[in-house]
Formats: C-alpha cells, structure tokens, sequence
C-alpha cells in the first residue's frame, strides 16, 4: 500500500516548521510534501516541471491539500482553481489555511471550491490543536472521495 501524503503549499518557512512541529505533536505521520508557491505544488500535481517531481507511474494524488493564499508565483486562489478544473484533481480535499481576514479571500475560496478554511492561529498550542483536528477529520473520520 502506497503512503498516503498530504500536499502543504506554503511559502513562509517558519509556518512551514511550525506545521511539520504541530504534525508531529498529533502524531501524525502521514509523508507532508512541501510546495514553496503555487507553481512548485501545480507542477507536483500534474507532473509537470522538476519541482517535486513525482514518478510519472504515480498517478496517487494527495490525499489532502493545505493551501496558503498569499504564495508567489501563482496564488492560493489561482492553484485551486486549477486544481477544482482538472478532473485528475479536482476531489482532493482542500483546506484553507491563511492567515488572511480578508472576506473576499474567504468568499472567493469557498467560490471555487474549497473544502474548509481556516485562518492560523498565532499561538503555537492552538495552531497544533488545529492540526490534530484537521487530521483527525480529513485523515480519520471523513471519507475520501473515491479515486477518478
């Protein structure tokens, strides 16, 4: 059985450690692949570019997105409306994870698709508790889409 991962698109490095901490804290283990903008995780989903590149025989998706806004390249809003037009893509779960207030980000995310959004919390503990929430629903408790 192949190991189930989940896809972190995320630019800034200390939340980028501040997730892989709070992962590990709720124990889960599931492999996190890291995209830096918004090109590196397209090229990861679609196998395109070197930019996380998987083997071209690995047609497993991710089995959950967590997909910051603000990303260089090519924004939050841009990657998942990508991903929600591909049919090789568009049932993995996405979740939100911003630090943005803007309600227009929040409208516009749930416009194209997104399965939940959530703002990060400053303080580390809530931001792990968040984490193990968020794992144990999409990991745990929700039933995955089935494969296309």
């Amino acid at each position: 059985m192949r190991e189930k991962v989940i896809l972190l698109v995320e630019d800034n490095p200390s939340d980028i450690g501040l997730t892989q901490r709070a992962f590990l804290k709720a124990g889960i283990r599931n492999k996190l692949v890291v995209a830096e903008d918004g090109q590196e995780a397209l090229d990861y989903l679609f196998l395109t570019g070197a930019s996380h590149q998987r083997d071209a025989n690995d047609s497993d998706n991710p089995i959950l997105i967590l997909l910051d806004l603000k990303l260089p390249r090519v924004d939050g809003l841009e990657v998942l409306r990508l991903i929600r037009a591909d049919s090789r893509t568009r049932r993995i779960p996405v979740v939100i994870l911003t630090s943005s207030n803007e309600e227009q980000d929040l409208a516009s995310s749930y416009d194209l698709g997104t399965n939940s959004y959530i703002r990060k919390p400053v303080d580390f503990h809530q931001f792990a508790e968040v984490i193990k929430q968020l794992g144990m629903y999409w990991l745990v408790i929700n039933e995955a889409p089935p494969r296309p």
